[in-house]
């Protein structure tokens, strides 16, 4: 059994050997076959590889070779830009090299000449010197001489000198101080005179307060703390907008309004009571509300003198004696409203027209207008009876009215019977007992010229006199006046005062000069 078994079992081995020898054959046959595809495939690939390295590798110097240049061209750009800086420095340089050698030569000449000067001075010097000696040796000799011809030394002569000048000084002084007194005689009775009238006008309350002061009613005290605002602001806003001095004191809800011109003292008043009834004060709007109460004021003038013309009856009169006429309620003569004095010497006239069987109408025509030369737009050289006259004429008046006016304080001579009835009339109005007050007009007067004075410089915007006469304050155009010439005009104003007008006490003048910049915001 052994025996057939194990024949078969290596007949098994040997086919299974062979048939792996046979399959390792295959197996070897086929890899060959695969290898010979696969090197193929992979000649192939790497001829392809070459010829895309190749293309690679021409783009890639392409790149390169542009990207050279590029830099290149850049480098070029920077080295041009290096080299324009480099030049423009070595122009500085060699600007900076000839003119540091232009002032070394310069500074070298003036060496030479400060040394010639020195050697120039050194010589004179040595040459005041001898001189001096020369001089002093000079004077010693004359000293001696002198002593000799007079007998007497140096010291003995100076004593004699300084005894002979204190003998010739007091009397000196004696014959000054007696021609003082002789003067202070001469002058004390005048001086006393002026301090007699000037202590009379500065007490004359009942007068100034009358016509130059405005009493202005608070709610309450509480309100007086806006109206001086921080600081002050609003008071010298409402002072500088109005040319009236504004007190506010001790006295109860009240504050006072001080101005010889009615009309400014009504634009405060006016003014002071739209903002207190409106509660905003600030200078802005103080500033507002005083060129809108200006204008009001203008527009109440016309109504007045409307009122007036057809209170008279007066008829046919041109619009601007209608506004002359209104502006009368804001003037007064010696003390004396002058609209009132103009409608009762109207109202005279008209009486004693008819009275007389003249024409009544054209009787008050005449005393209403009698006056208009008082309240002129611009200052004349001219009485006012003639200014009054000319105003007729130009405004087409009668010729018996005209010389009525013209003639009624005998400026002319008079024509129509008009012209004795208007001058009766007005002294009649005039000399009533208590109508005018002489002193009064002169002192209004005397305010008006120190604005004046102050309008006759260059570069004055406003002026106004307060504190009954004794502060001039002025407002300058800013652009005009600069600081040293405003104090330079406040110093030629007070001069000019002093030279000019005679007064009581002392004005003192007061230069404000106040910049602004103003923008709108739309």
């Amino acid at each position: 059994m052994e025996g057939i078994i194990l024949p078969i079992i290596m007949g098994v081995l040997i086919g299974v050997a062979l048939g792996f020898i046979i399959f390792r054959s295959m197996e070897k046959a086929k890899g060959k076959k695969m290898l010979n595809g696969v090197r193929k495939e992979a000649a192939t690939i790497l001829k392809e590889a070459k010829i895309d390295a190749e293309s690679v590798k021409k783009d890639k110097i392409l790149q390169a070779k542009e990207k050279f240049i590029e830099l290149k061209s850049e480098h070029e750009k920077v080295i041009i830009s290096r080299e324009k800086k480099i030049s423009d420095v070595e122009k500085r340089i060699r600007d900076r090299e000839s003119k540091v050698a232009s002032e070394y030569d310069k500074n070298k000449r003036l060496n030479q000449s400060l040394e010639q000067k020195e050697k120039d001075y050194d010589f004179k010097i040595d040459f005041l010197e001898k001189k001096e000696d020369d001089l002093d040796k000079m004077h010693k000799r004359h000293v001696d001489m002198l002593e000799q011809i007079s007998g007497l030394s140096a010291e003995e002569a100076k004593k004699e000198l300084v005894s002979s000048l204190k003998e010739e000084a007091k009397s000196e002084a004696m014959a000054f101080v007696q021609t003082s007194i002789e003067e202070a005689k001469l002058t004390a009775e005048q001086e006393a005179r002026k301090v007699v009238l000037g202590t009379i006008q500065r007490v004359g309350v009942e007068q100034a307060v009358e016509n130059c002061v405005s009493v202005f009613n608070l709610e309450s005290d509480d309100v007086k703390g806006r109206i001086i605002g921080r600081e002050g602001r609003n008071i010298r806003a409402l002072e500088a907008a109005t040319g009236v001095e504004i007190i506010v004191d001790d006295t109860p809800e009240a504050i006072i309004l001080s101005c010889f011109d009615p009309v400014r003292r009504e634009i405060a008043r006016l003014s002071m009571h739209k903002l207190v009834t409106d509660g905003r004060i600030h200078p802005a709007r103080i500033e507002e509300i005083v060129k809108k109460t200006e204008n009001q004021i203008h527009q109440e003038i016309i109504e007045v003198g409307k009122r007036t013309v057809i209170d008279l009856g007066i008829h046919g009169l041109h619009p601007e004696l209608i506004k002359t006429v209104g502006r009368m309620k804001y003037r007064s003569s010696y003390g004396q409203n002058l609209l009132q004095h103009s409608r009762e010497v109207s109202n005279l006239c008209g009486i004693m027209a008819s009275e007389m069987g003249l024409n009544a109408k054209l009787a008050k025509r005449a005393g209403l207008l009698h006056d208009i030369g008082k309240v002129p737009n611009e200052e004349s050289e001219l009485p006012h009876a003639l200014l009054g006259m000319q105003w007729a004429e130009k405004y087409g008046e009668k010729e018996e009215v005209c010389n009525a006016i013209g003639a009624h304080h005998d400026e002319i001579e008079m024509k129509s019977l008009l012209s004795p009835i208007v001058q009766v009339c007005d002294a009649i109005s005039g000399a009533r007992p208590g109508a005018r007050r002489q002193v009064l007009d002169s002192y209004i007067q005397r305010l008006k010229d120190l604005e004046e004075i102050a309008f006759g410089f260059t570069g004055v915007q406003k002026a106004y006199a307060i504190q009954a006469g004794r502060e001039l304050r002025v407002m300058v155009e800013s652009d005009k006046v600069n600081d040293t010439k405003a104090a330079e005009l406040s110093f030629s104003i007070s001069q000019k005062i002093q030279n000019d007008m005679t007064y009581p006490g002392q004005v003192k003048v007061t230069v404000i000069r106040e910049t602004r910049a103003v923008n709108v915001a739309k």
